[in-house]
Formats: C-alpha cells, structure tokens, sequence
C-alpha cells in the first residue's frame, strides 16, 4: 500500500483534495493512504512517505522537503489540477511518478 503525502502553507486546503483523491482512488481500487499536512510537519510525517505532494503555494520548498525527506520522492501539484480539486488527475499523476 502506498502512503500520499499532500503538504501545504496549513494542510488545510489540501483537505479537500485529499477527500477527492481517496474517492478517485478508492473508484480504481488503488491502495493507498493520503493524508495532508502543512510544510512544518514534513521532517516527521513525509519521511515514511513513498511520495509527498506540495500545493502550488508552496512548490518553491521542493528543495528543502527533499532535504527533510531523504529517499522520498517530493513533486509540486500541477496549479491547474490543485485548481480544479481534481482528486483523479492527482492519483494518476502520483501513480506515474511512483
């Protein structure tokens, strides 16, 4: 089972999306656990992640997350699809990344 991460300013509008992409994946029967947090969390929630997904609002700390989160693949959330709350176009972009 894959564990998705979305971090965010305050992992509060990643909420909604997280709803989203538990029904999308749930719809492809993909096995997964999302979860959202804010970026300060990172060093102890993101660490056993197998991908963390950052909101657009805060893409420019890829590096640092990367950083806090060694071996764990770290991806900014296309600005069009986090728009949209799209929860599918999500899953399917944090498939093909893992």
């Amino acid at each position: 089972m894959r564990k998705i991460v979305l971090m965010c300013a305050g992992g509060m509008s990643t909420s909604i999306l997280v709803k989203k992409m538990q029904e999308a994946a749930k719809a492809i029967n993909y096995e997964c656990t999302i979860a959202a947090y804010p970026t300060s969390e990172a060093p102890t929630e993101g660490k056993d992640a197998d991908i963390i997904l950052l909101g657009p609002q805060v893409r420019f700390q890829v590096s640092k997350i990367k950083s806090q989160c060694p071996g764990v693949i770290v991806e900014p959330i296309e600005m069009r699809m986090y728009g949209r709350m799209d929860g599918k176009g999500v899953i399917e972009f944090a498939k093909a990344k893992l």
